[in-house]
């Protein structure tokens, strides 16, 4: 239940919603068992009286009840809907605003698919049980209370038969809730994985037909549905147990009253109209007991859920702003990094006792073999990890020691695979400065040689771009990626190998756009063409983790060393293709 009392916050803005829709169905509970009731004083009327005036008044009123109902059923059905459907918005916005807070680690160790699943289908299975299953609960308890009331009343014998089914159905509720809670969890879990499957495949579709593996995808896909189906089936077993189990126990004792208040009417002590309506009762409190094993098997179902969900709330995010973090003041450019160290795994240190010092406009690049560390580094500048060991400061101020949002408004990430978002070209270029205006997007496009080809599009700066800029080239898609930098106007700039996967042409009208993006900035460069590693005033190369050479090109290149040798290798392989 303690996921539940966390869950009370989103509850609460629509508790009067709430209260209004249960006191609807409630009264329509109500209404119900008035209508039983009539029903057995009008069939009375009817064979054993024989008035037809009272029939006349019973049958008016009764099509007056019947409107009521009618009446207040539209009432809380649309406003249970308006209520479970704003709670399951406001639940879901507050996930999702607790992912993006989250560090890039927590989604280094989880599947995309896995997340989307706890964020779509769990939270679903929580609102319904949350929302629609109290309102649900407090229309079959006016059905309980009421029905036993009237039962009481009209005879108490019969109604005895009946609530001798209560302690029996809350054991057999007890006996499978555990088996249904452990099973729901697991279909959800499975379900994450099948998402996570279709989600990687769709993603890679180019890839899995150029390597001919749809059919494997497919077997993998099927191979999953049928561990979800026997894992769903044996839940359905459970449950085809399970309800027809409490619904034969209420059947069996509605036969016995049957039996019982029949007698009685043959031997006069009951009017038929009274046998009438005490089996209309009955059979109304079947509901009540048939909905208490249902609700109980959903809330088994939305623990599960909640328990999913929750893991994720509780998660904190390694990077974080501290206490008595500081704002960064506008950036100078001076960076230095002092004897850091880093691990993703404590077993596997990625970066050791790297030291250096960058002046402010100077453009640095980071070279070495696949694995050395580069990407690692640019991620500890840009305060995406923290340092398992020393510190990054930039102009004098620690990096763990200022607000995150007031250093990453300063500082502009150009990667290798250029994040285009779903909308418009205009829309992507402005992401990091919605308030930017079009001249000054258009003259953002101008300087990353973009603007040209923006135009050439059909709808020009309102061309949708499709998903991850699907219906761009590689070229243009990093021209944007560039601009969108030039628009955000920052500071320190970081380059993760940029040119690395365009062709020549690409490339030279990339390179001169970051060129008049570079200028006066402090800039970090991962790179493996040869043309923008020259241009750097320093050069840092990284091995195993460590920096093991320092220096501008020329400088390197008469040393002699691994630059020498990646350089040369380089060299080589472009000699061989050309």
């Amino acid at each position: 239940m303690a996921y539940y009392s966390r869950f009370s916050p989103f509850l609460k803005p629509y508790l009067p919603q709430m209260v209004g829709a249960a006191v609807l169905v409630m009264a329509v509970a109500l209404v119900n068992l008035l209508l039983v009731r009539l029903a057995g004083f009008l069939w009375d009327i009817i064979t054993v009286q024989h008035d037809l005036r009272s029939m006349t008044n019973a049958i008016g009123l009764f099509l007056g009840l019947v409107i009521a109902q009618g009446m207040l059923a539209m009432g809380h059905s649309y406003l249970t809907a308006w209520v479970s459907q704003h709670i399951l918005a406001d639940f879901r916005i507050h996930v999702f605003a607790h992912l993006q807070r989250l560090s890039l680690g927590f989604f280094a160790k989880r599947r995309t698919g896995e997340i989307l699943s706890r964020l779509m289908n769990d939270v679903s299975v929580i609102q319904s049980t949350v929302t629609e299953t109290p309102i649900d609960s407090a229309k079959q308890l006016v059905t309980l209370v009421g029905g036993v009331a009237f039962l009481l009343v009209m005879n108490w014998r019969l109604c005895l038969l009946i609530l001798m089914l209560l302690p029996l159905l809350v054991l057999v509720a007890r006996m499978f809730g555990q088996r249904l809670r452990s099973l729901s969890t697991a279909i959800q879990d499975q379900t994450a994985s099948t998402t996570t499957l279709v989600e990687e495949v769709l993603a890679g579709i180019r890839v899995v037909k150029s390597f001919v593996q749809t059919h494997r995808e497919e077997a993998r896909f099927a191979s999953q549905l049928r561990t979800a189906l026997e894992m769903t089936l044996r839940r359905a077993a459970v449950l085809a147990v399970f309800i027809p189990t409490i619904t034969l126990l209420t059947f069996a004792a509605a036969a016995a009253v049957l039996w019982y208040g029949g007698r009685q009417v043959i031997e006069g002590a009951v009017s038929p109209g009274d046998l009438f309506a005490f089996v209309l009762f009955a059979g109304i409190l079947i509901g009540p007991f048939g909905s208490a094993a249902r609700v109980f098997a959903q809330i088994k179902e939305a623990q599960g859920a909640m328990q999913r969900v929750f893991e994720i709330l509780d998660t904190q995010p390694e990077i974080r702003d501290r206490p008595d973090a500081i704002d960064m003041p506008p950036i100078r450019g001076h960076v230095r990094v002092d004897r850091v160290g880093f691990a993703y795994d404590p077993r596997q240190p990625v970066l050791c006792e790297v030291s250096f010092e960058v002046r402010p406009g100077e453009m640095v690049a980071f070279v070495g073999p696949t694995g050395a560390g580069k990407t690692t580094l640019v991620n500890l500048l840009h305060r995406f990890y923290d340092p398992t060991e020393g510190s990054v400061t930039i102009d004098g101020h620690d990096l763990r020691m200022v607000r995150l949002d007031s250093l990453y408004r300063q500082i502009a990430l150009v990667p290798q695979e250029t994040m285009l978002f779903g909308g418009t070209i205009l829309d992507n270029i402005r992401y990091g400065r919605q308030e930017a205006t079009e001249e000054e997007v258009i003259t953002a496009s101008r300087a990353a040689n973009a603007h040209d080809f923006i135009l050439a599009t059909p709808d020009g700066y309102r061309t949708l771009v499709g998903e991850k800029g699907v219906n761009l080239s590689g070229g243009q898609r990093q021209r944007l990626a560039i601009a969108r930098a030039v628009l955000k106007n920052p500071r320190i700039l970081m380059l993760d190998e940029a040119t690395s996967a365009l062709d020549s042409e690409s490339e030279m009208l990339v390179q001169d756009a970051l060129d008049r993006l570079m200028s006066g900035r402090t800039t970090f460069v991962i790179a493996h063409r040869l043309t923008t590693v020259q241009r750097a005033d320093r050069i840092f190369v990284l091995n195993k983790g460590r920096i093991v050479e320092e220096g501008t090109h020329t400088s390197l290149m008469e040393r002699k060393g691994l630059y020498h040798y990646l350089y040369t290798l380089r060299l080589e392989e472009l000699m061989a293709d050309s």
